[in-house]
């Protein structure tokens, strides 16, 4: 779980949001924010590992990255990060991957 004060919580790194978590033995990691939507009246977030670095010199570059979806729960001035229902994430990552796609798509125009 990972709690985010929205007034100024966030630290930016190329006007991203980047997201510290840490995993069940206590290690902490960054995760940038890439997208935010919204799915039946729950806001929803992209994200992908920030230090993640691909050693492929090709435009056409075909590495993988994992890429996370995270339920934003608000509380007051804070939000908290949870993993989404695993019932919901076919039609989420459905969702994300075409608007990740629109956004590529948008910027070799």
């Amino acid at each position: 779980m990972v709690v985010n004060n929205r007034e100024g919580g966030f630290t930016m790194e190329e006007e991203r949001d980047v997201v510290v978590f840490s995993d069940d033995e206590g290690n902490e990691f960054e995760l940038e924010v890439i997208d935010y939507f919204d799915y039946e009246g729950q806001e929803y977030a992209v994200l992908i590992e920030s230090d993640y670095e691909c050693d492929c010199e090709d435009e056409d570059c075909e590495c993988e990255q994992d890429v996370y979806i995270m339920k934003i729960v608000v509380n007051g001035d804070m939000e908290e990060f949870l993993p989404a229902d695993e019932d919901l994430m076919d039609t989420l990552a459905a969702i994300a991957e075409k608007r990740l796609s629109e956004d590529f798509e948008e910027e070799d125009e």
